[in-house]
């Protein structure tokens, strides 16, 4: 499944949902899932027990685990009946509904660095020869990022007043999809609920003035709309990530080309490790890290007030957001 989180407008104010893309159109699963709950046991509570395993909140819905999903699939199969048939509306085409994040508000942000091209590069950029640590091969190690950052597509990103090297990172964005303790490696798929593109803004000149405390980063990434995530959340049948091509694009123009071949963790290793002794949850948002040449420390450049980034993976979708600055 292609999942979304998605606002419907109306005149009392926009109504926000969970659904799937199905040919083009956003299936409504609530909606749906209703009208099917009333076709086949009329005596029930439809509108409540629809509500209960399709929320409109994706980390809700996640939690659900395996009932939610089943629900999906049966509102999916339900919409298929058609409108006329349902006696309500159950989809809507792209254009007449806002896109939000899929996961608008992540239980909580983990950012990996799992490309070693990309640790290369941005060392030589920094001046630091190329060199990496030798603990990068042994430890996959991260940072931890603020919920309340999250925009989704078309979502203006605030580029904030005290940096001037502002920079895009393209991503592969993943969701866990069960919660989990001390997982097994092998197992570690069962844990994850879908893909996404990740777009980790950064204030670079802040996140150099930062490093030498050792502290990671901090207001070079911690500000407001710093995490654009989406379009869509994909399910792991929809999509292999092992090879799939990723681009950035500045204002129409191509800055940098990869694929997604080539971490040196897997996200099966991410969580394995991070379950060690820590319980991890539905709706947590981890970020593979940079691919390699995918921001613009990397390649000598900088964004710009107006200037539109849009991040592409192959099997997803794309994510734009317009860079503005505030006075």
């Amino acid at each position: 499944m292609k999942l979304a989180t998605f606002a419907i407008p109306t005149p009392a104010g926009p109504v926000r949902r969970i659904g799937a893309l199905v040919d083009g159109r956003l299936v409504d699963l609530q909606v749906a899932y209703a009208g099917y709950l009333e076709r086949t046991d009329p005596g029930c509570d439809a509108t409540r027990l629809a509500a209960a395993l399709l929320p409109d909140d994706m980390v809700l819905f996640l939690g659900n685990g395996t009932l939610g999903r089943e629900a999906a699939l049966r509102a999916i199969e339900e919409s298929g009946r058609g409108e006329e048939a349902l006696g309500r509306r159950t989809a809507y085409r792209l254009e007449e509904v806002r896109l939000l994040a899929p996961v608008p508000r992540p239980r909580v942000i983990r950012d990996f660095l799992t490309f070693e091209g990309h640790m290369r590069n941005a060392s030589r950029a920094l001046g630091r020869g190329g060199e990496i640590p030798p603990a990068w091969y042994e430890v996959p190690a991260y940072y931890k990022g603020d919920p309340d950052t999250v925009v989704g597509p078309d979502h203006d990103v605030v580029m904030p007043r005290y940096t001037e090297k502002f920079d895009f990172e393209l991503e592969l964005g993943m969701v866990i999809g069960r919660r989990g303790k001390d997982i097994p490696r092998d197992e570690a798929p069962k844990y994850i609920a879908g893909f996404t593109i990740f777009n980790d803004f950064s204030a670079r000149d802040q996140q150099i003035r930062e490093a030498p405390v050792g502290m990671g980063p901090s207001k070079g990434k911690d500000f407001d709309t710093g995490n654009a995530i989406g379009p869509y959340l994909v399910t792991p049948d929809e999509i292999d990530i092992s090879d799939v091509r990723m681009v950035a694009r500045v204002n129409g123009e191509v800055w940098s080309e990869g694929r997604s071949a080539g971490m040196h963790f897997s996200f099966a290793d991410l969580i394995a490790h991070v379950s060690q002794s820590e319980t991890i949850y539905p709706g947590e948002l981890w970020g593979s890290g940079t691919v390699t040449n995918g921001c613009g420390l990397e390649l000598g450049r900088w964004l710009q007030p107006g200037d539109v980034v849009e991040l592409e993976v192959e099997g997803i979708g794309v994510l734009r957001n317009r860079v503005v600055r505030t006075e």
